[in-house]
């Protein structure tokens, strides 16, 4: 049983992580083993002979060719992904901060038709963001919020803040109101009682929420596309701006690149998979 619950996990795990293995042989491939139209497992030396062909020739150019700027775009790949992680931890940031405070009003106050304003907030998460583009695009040309950091941070804070109040809502409705009680007898304010009650005791649901805020910000691709094709641009619209590169698509450094993007998501999620599987369980069992 043990054997094949470890087969199981073991065959799992290889299809999960094949896209990625097929990025990272990809990135330490020749521009001509990428364009082949039979597929190389390994990378090979560009040569005549059949003994230097099947040769394994790894290079690391691609990682280096990072810091070229490709026609088709103004600067390097470290300036976007640089963008890419201002923005994204930025709204991320946002995103809880105001998510716990709207949620903590919902769960702790006498709020006038609260289910209507709760279900209002989840029925902004159902709308296509692409519906809004042209509305959105006209508001920030009048505002000169186009092409900023500042534009995409406060849209991604507004289009993940219904997602991040759902869900610490439910956390906090989790913790005991007895604990904030018994802290404003011993002479807290309310302020006091939730920062250091609540807050301490929710940080396992604002770290959930801010794993699916910042995947959420880091992949989004429309909005990055359209009010930023010149400025503040993204990784997400970085890659797509490649396709007219003259010289083709240079897949190796889009691989690199990849690879280089996915680390940051891949190291926060493992940095709070405490808090991530204990959140996601969080409730399910009654004490």
């Amino acid at each position: 049983m043990k054997f094949l619950r470890w087969s199981v996990l073991i065959v799992y795990t290889l299809l999960a992580t094949l896209p990625l293995l097929w990025m990272a042989v990809t990135s330490i491939k020749g521009r001509e083993d990428t364009i082949s139209q039979h597929a190389r497992f390994i990378p090979t030396a560009d040569a005549s002979t059949d003994a230097q062909r099947h040769t394994f020739v790894p290079t690391t150019a691609s990682f280096a060719a990072l810091a070229e700027v490709h026609s088709g775009a103004r600067h390097n790949f470290w300036s976007y992904l640089t963008n890419s992680v201002v923005i994204g931890a930025l709204s991320t940031v946002a995103s809880v901060l105001l998510g716990t405070l709207c949620a903590y009003g919902f769960s702790r106050f006498p709020v006038p038709g609260a289910k209507d304003w709760l279900f209002f907030v989840l029925s902004t998460r159902f709308m296509p963001p692409l519906a809004v583009v042209m509305p959105v695009l006209m508001m920030y040309r009048q505002l000169g919020l186009t092409g900023t950091q500042t534009g995409l941070v406060l849209l991604y804070t507004v289009f993940n803040l219904s997602l991040s109040i759902w869900l610490m809502k439910g956390f906090i409705d989790e913790i005991p109101r007895a604990y904030e009680e018994a802290a404003q007898i011993d002479g807290y304010s309310r302020w006091d009682a939730f920062i250091k009650i609540i807050v301490p005791k929710a940080r396992t649901g604002m770290a959930v929420t801010a794993v699916f805020c910042l995947i959420s910000a880091w992949n989004e691709y429309g909005f990055a596309m359209t009010l930023n094709s010149s400025g503040a641009i993204t990784v997400p619209a970085y890659f797509a701006g490649l396709q007219g590169n003259i010289d083709g698509m240079p897949w190796p450094q889009v691989a690199a690149g990849g690879l280089l993007f996915v680390a940051p998501i891949v190291a926060f999620t493992i940095l709070v998979r405490r808090h991530l599987l204990r959140g996601m369980t969080f409730g399910t069992i009654k004490q």
